[in-house]
């Protein structure tokens, strides 16, 4: 499959946006993105310098040649220079199928401007279309049970809570939330 850019229209409180692949040139914003302490706090990766930051890349590359995981840099368009705003990503356990995973980040400047959510929108779109009679049916979106903000995020793109996940120290200290969407199921059809 070759890679994809998604692009995703201005709204009245945010900038459009672009989804593409990661790529080498991206490193130092990263490495930026990586020194905010809420973001450390809800992600499990740590990237703490360029060449940490160009091994994230080069991981995230090699989930494109092995079909298990799509992960793109959301970057704001427009007539300036991209600016990294978040990551978003579908993982499969092995190869495209059924049942995928999706998730996100967004760095601190593009917080409270909707980027996750219409990220997460465009990533969905993508996830149920690419991948024709291969691609999932079902994506679930996993995060800490006390990160509210990705809760709303996850309701608001109809992604709906479905089951709770008990802590697994020391990758999982604390419990989480299991949000599904379901294929053809609407992001309106989940009440916020």
């Amino acid at each position: 499959m070759p890679t994809a850019r998604l692009e995703v229209a201005a709204t009245p409180s945010g900038p459009a946006l672009l989804l593409r692949p990661w790529c080498p040139a991206d490193a130092a914003a990263l490495v930026e993105a990586y020194r905010d302490d809420a973001l450390r706090r809800w992600t499990s990766e740590v990237v703490d310098d360029e060449a940490g930051a160009a091994r994230w890349i080069r991981e995230q590359a090699r989930g494109w040649e092995e079909r298990r995981r799509f992960a793109f840099a959301v970057v704001e368009s427009g007539p300036r220079p991209e600016r990294v705003l978040g990551h978003a990503v579908l993982k499969f356990a092995e190869a495209p199928g059924d049942s995928a995973g999706v998730g996100y980040w967004t760095a601190a400047p593009a917080r409270g401007r909707g980027v996750a959510p219409r990220a997460l929108d465009a990533l969905t779109d993508w996830a149920f279309a690419a991948f024709g009679d291969d691609g999932p049916t079902r994506l679930e979106l996993l995060h800490q049970a006390d990160n509210a903000a990705s809760c709303r995020v996850a309701r608001k793109c109809g992604y709906e809570l479905t089951g709770l996940l008990p802590a697994a120290p020391p990758a999982y200290p604390l419990d989480g939330h299991v949000h599904v969407r379901e294929y053809g199921r609407s992001r309106e059809a989940v009440a916020p």
